[in-house]
C-alpha cells in the first residue's frame, strides 16, 4: 500500500515530506503540535467527571460517536503512514473513551 500512496503523490505532483520550504515545515510542526495538544482540551471535562463523580450533563451518545469516529481516522493514518493523524486521533480516542467510561460510571 505504501508504494501506491507514493505513486499517487508523485503522479499528482504533490510535494515531498518534509517540505522543502521553511513556511511549510513550520506548518507541519504546528499540525504536530495541534495533534498532541488538541486532545488535551478534554482534560477539564475529565477532571470534572472523575473528581466530582458527576457526568449528568454529558451526552453519552455524542462522546461515544466521537470515540467511534476516531477509529477510522487511526486506521487511515496507519495505512497511509501519516503520523499527525495517528498521534492526534489516538489521543482523541483515549480521551473520548475516558469521558464515555466516566459518563457510564457517573452519569
Amino acid at each position: 500500500m505504501r508504494h501506491l500512496h507514493l505513486r499517487k503523490r508523485l503522479s499528482r505532483a504533490l510535494e515531498p515530506y518534509p517540505a522543502s520550504t521553511r513556511g511549510k515545515r513550520v506548518l507541519d510542526a504546528i499540525i504536530y503540535f495541534i495533534g498532541i495538544v488538541g486532545p488535551l482540551a478534554a482534560i477539564p471535562q475529565l477532571v470534572k467527571i472523575y473528581s466530582m463523580h458527576d457526568a449528568s450533563d454529558i451526552s453519552l451518545i455524542s462522546w461515544s460517536t466521537w470515540a467511534l469516529f476516531d477509529i477510522p481516522w487511526i486506521i487511515y493514518g496507519f495505512v497511509h503512514k501519516e503520523p499527525p493523524l495517528l498521534i492526534a486521533y489516538t489521543l482523541w480516542l483515549v480521551f473520548n473513551t475516558l469521558v464515555v467510561v466516566g459518563a457510564i460510571l457517573y452519569g
